[in-house]
């Protein structure tokens, strides 16, 4: 146990400092969901009515899914990283170090799970000027959920990673895998307003959960149409549990 701690510390420690070096990393994660918040919410702010939120109040529904594709974007940065780190030597030398294999994978899904809850942390330092409220009953919510997601995000992206050779690949899955999954999340457009056979889909994203659990937190359920909170959580805690389990297996089993 102190072997696994001390090596998945010194990859989570690695991670942090390779992720706040990069200034193109910092901005490449935050800047681009932000200005899609704003110039996507202010766009359709005053043609789209949401669930939940009053008539022209769209940059206020949209605030919580621009959090969850800040997550996104930080865990698609910092798990590319696995990329580099074949090409450069350095994971061969950690898969043949002394150290249990789970080590590795979770020192890089904690660091990639840290960046993701510190980029979105920031993003939500913005909500008194959106006119959302964020009580002291529901801001353990919204942070907690924010780390769940973050988790299993990063071990979807270190999942895809590890099975990738070039960082164009990687790219291209992204854009063909996770991307959908945040946009049919619930994040962009409400489930009610989607045709059923779009609704079925949303319903078996697990992405759907952390959006419907953060859109909780902001109290944007007014209407009811969300799924229960204590759903929410547990398929998000069942696909993080998935996504590491996923990853300690494709890291097992490599030679």
């Amino acid at each position: 146990m102190s072997r696994l701690a001390l090596a998945a510390g010194t990859l989570w420690y690695r991670e942090i400092v390779r992720f706040y070096r990069d200034r193109g990393r910092v901005i490449g994660a935050l800047a681009p969901p932000v200005l899609f918040w704003f110039i996507i919410g202010s766009g359709l702010q005053g043609s789209f009515s949401a669930p939940g939120a009053a008539p022209g109040a769209y940059l206020q529904f949209f605030f919580p899914g621009t959090l969850l594709l800040i997550v996104l974007f930080t865990a698609i940065f910092s798990t590319i990283s696995i990329i580099e780190d074949r090409h450069q030597g350095f994971l061969q030398a950690v898969l043949v170090a002394p150290i249990p294999r789970s080590s590795l994978v979770l020192g890089k899904l904690l660091g990639g799970t840290t960046l993701g809850f510190l980029q979105g942390l920031t993003f939500l330092l913005l909500t008194p000027w959106t006119g959302l409220h964020l009580s002291a009953a529901t801001l353990p919510l919204v942070l907690a959920e924010l780390w769940l997601v973050s988790f299993g995000l990063t071990g979807l992206g270190f999942w895809i990673a590890w099975k990738m050779d070039s960082t164009q690949g990687f790219h291209a899955v992204m854009n063909l895998f996770l991307m959908p999954m945040w946009i049919l999340s619930g994040s962009l457009f409400p489930a009610s307003g989607a045709p059923r056979w779009l609704q079925w889909v949303m319903a078996a994203n697990p992405v759907s959960y952390a959006a419907a659990a953060l859109q909780h937190g902001f109290g944007l359920d007014a209407g009811g149409h969300l799924p229960r909170l204590s759903t929410c959580i547990a398929v998000t805690l069942a696909f993080d549990a998935v996504a590491f389990a996923s990853c300690a297996w494709a890291a097992g089993r490599s030679s």
